[in-house]
């Protein structure tokens, strides 16, 4: 509901939420009860219910919003990537769209969405003396994908990669965001209120301490860290990680993945005062996505998501303090939420609607993002040290038979000139 309350800041209100989570599906009624709540898998709910539930026909709805499961995209964890079958509920999303029609649709995800392969080839099984990747096998292949579907709906999209932070967010969470409009109105992603020096008269980036002043006497709950890690975490300064540690003592806390490669900053985390959150994980406890507090022996607390979150004081959430923390894991953060909402209820008061040509048009917010993105190697191989073949020659004539996806003909490069 982070992304939903966000919305409701600029005057929209849900009517119908579908969610399969019992916990996250008692979350919402407890605190919104006037919202329909289809405890189902999306694949299992028709867009006819969703609407009758809605009490809306099709064409009546102004936005359909969604977060297609994450975890199959996500750098944290094991990337299934669109084999995965949590990454084919965009599919889904898009099915509602397509039969709902709204006036507009926001879908977001994480920013592994963009590099995500089809599937997935082990890294010990790239590189020389492998057979080459295949064109689903390449990085970048699961955005063609979901580019191809997008268009296929008729709607002029926009795109692009937000930091929550730069929204005034206490944390600095990337997010990918589609945008969608049916009617082809001149919509854009929202401008950044906030940025890290406070550069071009904009606010400087909220952080922690600033996003957790007053919680200090409330009673917190928090998963409860096993000495194996508390002793760790002791030894860390405020917004360290494993590499602070003794060199001595740096391949014990890691343990096997001390000879791995990147990916590695969420060991023996903890939090500074002075910056934004890092992105919040929906395990703060976890050894590779730990969420230390700056100061105390202990994750950071059920409350102090919330907060971070930015979600309201009042907020009841259901289940375990596991599920808490999944909960507010998953979640878009409120202010991101609100920046879209306003930015649409912009859109929506224009006095004369103008519907233009642009059905299937998808368009970067970032021509430059793209650009960048279709010019990157299609793969990464492991360090030279870990490959069966050192050769760099090699690995070379392997990586240059490698094709390319052909990104830039599904995104029109230029912005159209303003209405």
């Amino acid at each position: 509901m982070g992304l939903d309350l966000g919305l409701e800041k600029a005057g929209f209100r849900a009517r119908v939420a579908v969610e399969c989570d019992r916990f996250a599906a008692e979350t919402i009624r407890c605190n919104r009860p006037e919202i329909t709540v289809l405890q189902r898998r999306i694949e299992d709910v028709s867009t006819e219910e969703i609407l009758e539930a809605a009490g809306l026909e099709p064409g009546e709805a102004a936005l359909v919003t969604g977060g297609p499961s994450c975890q199959a995209f996500s750098t944290a964890g094991q990337r299934g990537s669109i084999s995965d079958p949590r990454g084919i509920l965009f599919q889904e999303f898009l099915r509602v769209v397509r039969e709902a029609r709204p006036r507009f649709f926001v879908m977001e995800n994480v920013k592994g969405v963009l590099s995500a392969a089809i599937k997935h080839r082990p890294l010990i099984q790239r590189g020389p003396g492998h057979p080459q990747l295949d064109e689903e096998e390449q990085l970048g292949s699961a955005l063609i994908q979901i580019l191809r579907a997008l268009r296929k709906t008729g709607y002029f999209i926009v795109f692009d990669l937000l930091n929550s932070a730069d929204f005034g967010v206490p944390q600095t969470r990337e997010r990918v965001l589609f945008i969608g409009s049916r009617d082809g109105e001149p919509i854009w992603t929202p401008s950044p209120t906030h940025s890290s020096d406070g550069a071009n008269g904009l606010a400087r980036w909220v952080t922690l301490r600033q996003a957790l002043a007053g919680l200090h006497e409330k009673k917190h709950e928090y998963c409860q860290l096993p000495p194996s890690k508390k002793k760790w975490i002791e030894m860390v300064p405020p917004g360290g990680n494993w590499r602070d540690l003794p060199l001595h003592l740096q391949q014990e806390a890691l343990g096997a993945a001390f000879v791995s490669w990147g990916g590695r900053s969420g060991f023996c985390r903890r939090l500074a005062w002075d910056r934004p959150s890092p992105a919040l994980t929906t395990r703060p406890d976890s050894k590779a996505t730990m969420l230390a507090h700056p100061e105390e022996l202990r994750p950071l607390s059920v409350e102090e998501y919330a907060r971070i979150q930015q979600f309201p004081e009042s907020w009841i959430l259901s289940g375990g303090i596991p599920q808490k923390y999944k909960q507010l894991g998953n979640a878009v953060p409120v202010g991101l939420g609100a920046a879209v909402g306003f930015l649409l209820r912009a859109v929506m008061r224009k006095r004369k609607r103008v519907r233009l040509k642009r059905n299937g048009m998808i368009i970067c917010a970032d021509s430059s993002r793209i650009q960048r993105l279709a010019a990157r190697p299609q793969t990464v191989l492991n360090p030279q040290r870990m490959r069966g073949n050192k050769t760099l020659s090699a690995a070379r004539e392997w990586m240059s038979g490698q094709r390319r996806p052909e990104l830039l003909r599904l995104v029109t490069l230029v912005r159209p000139k303003a209405e």
